[in-house]
């Protein structure tokens, strides 16, 4: 029955409401998007799940919010043919449309995206017409709708869908979509799952109606707690989020990045994701949650919460209830002041008298290859051969003692002669293995301070403490003033 459906021709007619003759700026568009959240474990569940309700759409503009992301799966056999002509069917199309026409009906703009193309992931290149054929649809579809409906291209790109061959897929596909959406705005996003570590990478064809989408869930060790898909997770629990100054300060850090391309690419940025999982505790959730949103707000980002109704969201569908505080959090409250704090020294690194303080470089791999070299009170470590992963070649100092419950500060002083990334993070010194906190960083020539801060959910006496440098080219790596505080309120 499906399969018939599946088979008719590709070009499937559009119903359309009325239309406006004039798009707005992508600048302006994005300032009426607004506040928004994910209308999630719906569409994009590899699962066939109920259509979303006409009721979410009032509940959420009840709240407060000016704008919904939909996520959609696409790539499933009963909704898009795998060969060519890729017919999408008619009833898929028409619960998609009968969700937009409910967000406008609302007065919410809609974001209408593709979700969890795994084909393509795993075989861009096969998978490619498949891709390009399915935006012609979508995009015919809906080209007479008003502008407050926008396309997002592909969710959080990753697999073999790298970086360079992005950049390719996300021009063809606005090619694609301009022949009848010629001024619609369309979100692109970024490869290796969307978070700002390829930004670099990104190439933005040349196009005033994008806006640039970014995904942000750090730190992933609190945000992730308990969460069944992120592998070992369950040793996160407990991980808190204190409001200081200093994680206020790694968000900054971490996110000044995508404002510099903003401002280099005169392009807008939506949070297009952002939530902590409810395995975390409700007031480090709020805590984190406000200061993301008012933050967010105050750079001139619109956002999206993840989620409305399940693992990470404001409304409980069984009981009918809000988690008012988290609700309260995204669309009431003021930005607090941080958490005041005081520190104490646990441990500052010595390299003097050419001694390595007892740090070990450990080359964990025949394709890894470096040197130690201890002077001038700081470590340099030269790389001959760099492996093909990052753990490949770690500087390792044993034995450091977290305790669980605890919050921590972690600072240090590096540079090399390249831009390059180095992870630096406490870690189990046997198998699993287990990370307690860790966080990447771009170093480049400038030497500079870097630091984060991390709530230990483990006591662990004889953990790791780790840098690590592999699969980074063959620039050296300078390191000094390794610094370790305890954190307390």
């Amino acid at each position: 029955m499906v399969l018939t459906v599946l088979a008719c021709k590709k070009s499937v007619p559009e119903e359309k409401p009325s239309a406006q003759s004039a798009f707005a700026s992508a600048n302006e568009i994005n300032q009426r998007l607004g506040r928004g959240i994910n209308l999630g474990n719906t569409y994009e569940a590899s699962w066939e799940v109920k259509e979303s309700e006409p009721a979410d759409f009032v509940k959420i503009a009840s709240k407060g919010f000016n704008s919904i992301r939909l996520p959609i799966r696409w790539e499933m056999p009963e909704r898009t043919l795998f060969t060519a002509p890729y017919t999408i069917t008619a009833a898929f199309l028409a619960k998609i449309k009968k969700a937009v026409d409910e967000a406008l009906k609302n007065k919410l703009h809609i974001i209408i995206n593709m979700h969890h193309h795994d084909s393509l992931f795993a075989k861009p290149d096969v998978y490619k017409p498949m891709f390009l054929a399915q935006w012609e649809q979508i995009a015919g579809y809906f080209k007479s709708y008003p502008d407050s409906l926008l396309f997002e291209v592909l969710n959080e790109p990753n697999g073999q869908l790298d970086a360079n061959r992005w950049n390719s897929f996300f021009a063809d596909a606005l090619q694609t979509i301009r022949k009848t959406n010629p001024e619609r705005t369309v979100l692109v996003g970024i490869a290796e799952w969307g978070g700002v570590s390829a930004l670099k990478k990104l190439i933005v064809p040349s196009d005033k109606h994008l806006i640039l989408t970014v995904h942000y869930y750090n730190p992933f060790h609190f945000t992730h707690q308990g969460a069944s898909w992120a592998a070992g997770s369950n040793a996160w629990l407990g991980t808190k989020w204190l409001d200081t100054e200093y994680e206020r300060q790694d968000v900054a850090d971490e996110l000044k990045a995508a404002i510099q391309f903003s401002k280099e690419k005169s392009i807008p940025i939506h949070i297009g994701e952002f939530g902590a999982y409810s395995a975390a505790d409700m007031e480090s959730r709020v805590k984190w949650t406000r200061f993301l949103g008012r933050w967010f707000e105050q750079q001139g980002f619109s956002w999206a919460y993840w989620e409305f109704n399940s693992g990470f969201g404001i409304y409980d569908p069984k009981s009918g209830q809000y988690h008012t505080n988290l609700l309260n959090a995204l669309t009431k409250d003021a930005m607090a002041s941080p958490a005041p704090v005081t520190f104490t020294d646990l441990y500052n690194s010595n390299f003097a008298n050419a001694q390595a303080d007892g740090w070990r470089l450990y080359n964990n791999d025949v394709s890894a290859s470096s040197v130690l070299n201890i002077a001038n009170n700081k470590a340099l470590i030269s790389i001959s051969s760099p492996g093909t992963q990052s753990w490949y070649i770690q500087l390792i100092k044993h034995n450091m003692l977290i305790e669980a419950g605890k919050t921590y500060r972690i600072s240090f002083n590096a540079y090399s002669n390249a831009d390059r990334n180095i992870s630096v993070g406490f870690q189990e010194s046997k198998s699993p293995w287990t990370l307690y906190g860790s966080k990447g960083f771009d170093i480049s020539s400038t030497d500079a301070t870097y630091s984060y801060v991390f709530t230990s959910a483990a006591t662990d006496a004889q953990c790791n403490f780790v840098f690590s440098m592999g699969n980074g080219g063959l620039a050296p790596v300078t390191i000094y003033n390794i610094k370790m505080q305890e954190i307390k309120l």
